[in-house]
C-alpha cells in the first residue's frame, strides 16, 4: 500500500502564486456542524479542494491518524474533553513531523490558551467560528510566502560502523523496528551501502534501485519519486536502499544526499541512515548535520583504534548533535571486555549489548525472529529512550518538536 492515496505533502511556498492548491491534504474532526460549514467555506476560499470532514472531536482525530498518515492540516476539537491537554500529547505521538494542528473548542481560558500554543499548536479559536479570523490563519499555513521556510523536520540519526561486520546493520534495522511498531514513530531507514547492505534482507523486503538513481539524479527526487521508490515494510517502516551490481561503480556525492535528506526529514519523524565507513569519511559535512550519531565498535583491538579515529572526526558532542558509542558483543569469541576496550580506544562505551548465542541464530532468520531475542531488545532499549523522549518530562518541549 502506499502512502501517497492519504499524504499529500506539496510545498506550500510552490502554491503562493494559486497553482496546484488541490493536492493539500486537510483533515477535520469538529463535533458541530455549524464549525464544519465555517471551515468547508475557508478551505474552499483558499482553493484547497482536498478535505475530509469527520463529525468528532480530538478522541477520534487519534483513532484515526494511528492508521492514517498525517495531513499537512490537521483542525481538532477539544469541546467536552476530558483532560484536553493530555489528548493533545495523545495525538503527537500519531502525527508526523510535517504537520499544523489548529484546535477548537470552548474552554476561555488564557492559561490553557497559552500551554496549547507552547505545545507548538498553530492556533486555537473558542466557538463559534469567526470564518475571517480562522481563513486567515489557514491561509498563512498552507500559502504562506514563497521565502518563508517552514523549518521543521524530523530527527536524523546516523548509525556507522567503525569497521565492517561491527553490527551496524542489525542495530540499525531493529532500532528502525522498534521505533516505528513499537513507539508508533514514521520512520525510514536509508542503506548507503549500494552494493552490499543487508538491511533489505534483514528487514524480509526487497531491494531495488531507487536509492541508486536518487544519488545519480537528484534534481527528479520529488514527492512522487518517494512514493514510488520507497519500499513501505509497515505502516510506519519505510525503507529506501538499492542493490547494485559488483562490478558497476557505486559513488556517492555528499551533495546528492544532503538533497536527498533534504526531501526526507520533513515528511518522516525519524530518518535513519545506516552509513559503511569506507562512505562516511567522504561525508563530513553531511555528518556534522543536528542529529545523533550511533558509532558501533566490535570488540577488537581495531576497532578500539578506529573508534578514537571516528570520534575524531566527528568531533565533540554539542547540544545539536552528539554521538553516541555503542559496543557490540564484547568478550564473544575472545573479544575485549568493556573495561579492555575502554582502555584501549580511550573512550568509555555509552552503550554495551551483550553477546547472546540465542540472537546470533536468530540473525539469520530476519527482523521477526531476532525481535524475540530479549537480552538484545534490553540493550536497544536505552538507545530507543533517546528518540522517544520517554524519560523526559518536558512535555510542552516534545510537542513542540512533533508540532511546531
Amino acid at each position: 500500500m502506499l502512502v501517497a492515496p492519504h499524504r499529500t505533502e506539496a510545498n506550500p511556498a510552490s502554491q503562493a502564486g494559486g497553482e496546484g492548491r488541490e493536492g493539500i491534504a486537510a483533515r477535520v474532526f469538529v463535533t458541530d456542524q455549524q464549525s464544519q460549514g465555517v471551515i468547508r467555506e475557508s478551505l474552499s476560499a483558499l482553493g484547497v479542494q482536498n478535505v475530509q470532514v469527520s463529525t468528532g472531536d480530538v478522541t477520534a482525530a487519534i483513532a484515526a491518524l494511528s492508521k492514517e498518515s498525517s495531513p499537512h492540516l490537521l483542525v481538532v476539537d477539544i469541546s467536552g474533553v476530558d483532560d484536553p491537554l493530555g489528548k493533545m500529547r495523545d495525538l503527537a505521538d500519531v502525527c508526523g513531523p510535517n504537520i499544523s494542528v489548529i484546535v477548537t473548542g470552548d474552554r476561555n481560558d488564557i492559561v490553557f490558551y497559552r500551554e496549547l500554543k507552547l505545545m507548538g499548536t498553530s492556533e486555537y479559536f473558542l466557538k463559534p467560528l469567526v470564518r475571517s479570523l480562522f481563513t486567515g490563519t489557514c491561509k498563512s499555513i498552507l500559502i504562506p510566502d514563497a521565502g518563508q521556510a517552514s523549518g521543521r523536520t524530523g530527527k536524523l540519526i546516523y548509525v556507522l560502523g567503525t569497521r565492517g561486520g561491527a553490527g551496524a546493520t542489525t542495530i540499525a534495522t531493529n532500532l528502525a523496528w522498534r521505533l516505528a511498531e513499537d513507539k508508533r514513530r514514521h520512520t525510514i531507514l536509508v542503506d548507503l551501502d549500494l552494493q552490499e547492505g543487508d538491511a533489505a534482507l534483514q528487514l524480509d523486503s526487497q531491494s531495488t534501485h531507487a536509492l541508486r538513481e536518487a544519488l545519480d539524479h537528484p534534481e527528479r527526487v520529488d514527492k512522487l519519486f518517494l512514493e514510488r521508490g520507497v519500499k513501505q515494510v509497515t505502516d510506519r517502516l519505510h525503507l529506501l536502499c538499492s542493490l547494485e551490481p559488483l562490478d558497476t561503480p557505486a559513488e556517492l556525492s555528499e551533495e546528492a544526499f544532503l538533497w536527498l535528506l533534504d526531501k526526507l526529514l520533513p515528511r518522516y519523524r525519524l530518518t535513519i541512515v545506516e552509513t559503511p565507513p569506507s562512505i562516511a569519511v567522504h561525508m563530513n559535512w553531511a555528518l556534522k548535520l543536528s542529529g545523533t550519531c550511533l558509532l558501533v565498535s566490535a570488540p577488537t583491538l581495531a576497532g578500539a583504534r578506529d573508534m578514537a579515529r571516528w570520534c575524531e572526526i566527528l568531533g565533540p558532542n554539542t547540544p545539536e548533535r552528539h554521538t553516541v558509542l555503542v559496543l557490540n558483543h564484547p568478550t564473544a569469541h575472545g573479544g575485549l571486555s568493556p573495561a579492555d576496550f575502554a582502555r584501549a580506544s580511550g573512550k568509555t562505551p555509552d552503550v554495551v549489548i551483550p553477546y547472546d548465542r540465542e540472537f546470533a541464530d536468530a540473525a539469520s532468520l530476519g527482523i521477526k525472529a531476532m525481535q524475540k531475542c530479549k537480552a538484545f531488545q534490553r540493550s536497544l532499549s536505552q538507545i530507543v529512550r533517546d528518540f522517544t523522549g520517554e524519560e523526559t518530562e518536558e512535555q510542552p518541549s516534545f510537542l513542540r518538536r512533533i508540532f511546531g
